[in-house]
């Protein structure tokens, strides 16, 4: 059957890879693993950050919104764990709290309009979305202009304005309530188990039974049906864990995220030459044999740097994403209407430029950031989701709404 050859042909590749990763000892090698896996997970539930915001007022739907608390939760166990075991080492992000402002409201509004945040228009670009792929183009433009553009300056600016613990470092929820980290994820662990049971408990009808089918084994049932948002959680919240500890190894020292490798791979194919980090520490771009310095002149290294471990991972999001999507039969390449396709390029200016303000996006600040208990990155998360639930109500609800609720679904 086709989906036993793809998935098949899926683990063989994966498996090849990740064993000549630990053979060389080039852990940047397991970006692709984790990237491929990150992109299956998102897409077995289509857990996107804009629809997991929007879906609460479009729809009275919190589904994803849970989804992604689940994520958060298992990620703080595993992170937990982790650390303890000295696998990892905590860095959560400062409370920088006018970058997380300015930019979280510009993201809000941005994801809303491009129909997706960084890692939604990933994997629904693995989909086939025409309009995630604009989005796609415009986003690394966005972060390009904050990040070396006519924007750095504010961005400069912005980040003046941080505010530390007492010993001078990031705010956390550990730091402020003098409680360990271990301690308050077991703390939210439980209280999310007991909101769950709750929930469950509070369910009147019972869900309509599934049709039986005789050949529809375990795991044909995994791989082509979709999954519910907690199930993704679940799975990527382990997955976290692997990706903290192999983005350690490659010199980068943080868990999941994507808004700087989609400009890590626009300055791949439109700048030169870059500092590529593939391990520990910075590998300087070889020069061109006519651009060697003189003698006695010195030449400062590129300022622009290109991390390995971060292409990886956003390149095989899309992988992982469109072979999730062939598998459940959920691959369209449609056309869209030209205004939709131009508002999400425009959409996906403002979320480039929101999340590089911010130091991050969805993944980045809200799946790792608060993780990580990072008090800045719960700011975020209110000013992200206020934003978007007002461009949501003016964009596609109110009475001068410019966007129908029935194409909400489409993006």
């Amino acid at each position: 059957m086709g989906w036993q050859k793809l998935s098949l042909g899926s683990v063989v590749s994966l498996a090849v890879v990740t064993i000549a990763a630990f053979a060389s000892g080039l852990w940047v090698l397991t970006a692709i693993p984790i990237g491929f896996l990150f992109g299956f997970f998102l897409e077995r539930a289509d857990l996107c950050g804009a629809s997991a915001f929007s879906e609460v007022v479009l729809m009275r739907d919190a589904r994803k919104l849970g989804g992604i608390w689940i994520l958060i939760a298992v990620s703080m166990l595993t992170f937990a764990a982790g650390s303890s075991l000295g696998w990892i080492s905590l860095h959560p992000k400062p409370l920088i709290w006018a970058n997380y402002l300015v930019g979280g409201v510009l993201f809000g509004v941005g994801m809303v309009l491009a129909g997706g945040c960084v890692s939604g228009t990933l994997f629904k670009a693995g989909q086939g979305n025409l309009n995630s792929m604009a989005a796609l183009v415009s986003i690394p433009i966005g972060v390009a202009t904050v990040e070396y553009g006519p924007l750095r300056g504010l961005l400069r600016y912005l980040e003046s304005s941080v505010i530390t613990d007492r010993g001078g470092g990031s705010v956390t929820l550990a730091s402020l309530t003098g409680l360990s980290y271990p301690t308050l994820a077991v703390v939210f662990a439980l209280m999310t188990l007991a909101v769950a049971l709750l929930l469950r408990n509070r369910k009147t009808a019972p869900e309509p039974a599934r049709r039986k089918t005789g050949d529809s084994s375990l795991a044909q049932r995994i791989l082509t049906r979709p999954w519910k948002p907690w199930q993704s959680g679940v799975a990527i919240g382990l997955l976290a864990l692997a990706a903290y500890a192999s983005s350690m190894a490659s010199g980068r020292n943080y868990p999941l995220g994507v808004t700087h490798g989609v400009l890590h791979v626009e300055l791949l194919a439109t700048d030169y030459p870059v500092q590529h980090v593939w391990g520990s520490a910075p590998r300087p771009a070889a020069a061109a044999p006519d651009a060697l310095p003189q003698a006695g002149a010195t030449k400062a290294p590129p300022e622009k740097k290109v991390v390995w471990w971060l292409v990886g991972l956003v390149t095989f999001l899309v992988v992982g994403s469109h072979v999730s999507a062939r598998l459940r039969g959920s691959f369209r390449l449609l056309p869209k209407p030209p205004d939709e396709t131009i508002v999400a390029f425009l959409g996906g200016l403002l979320v480039g430029s929101g999340a590089a303000l911010a130091g991050g996006c969805v993944v980045g600040n809200i799946m790792s950031g608060v993780a990580l208990m990072s008090v800045g990155n719960m700011l975020f998360v209110i000013v992200v989701a206020l934003s978007n639930w007002a461009t949501t109500y003016v964009y596609m609800i109110g009475p001068s709404g410019l966007r129908g609720t029935s194409r909400v679904r489409e993006t």
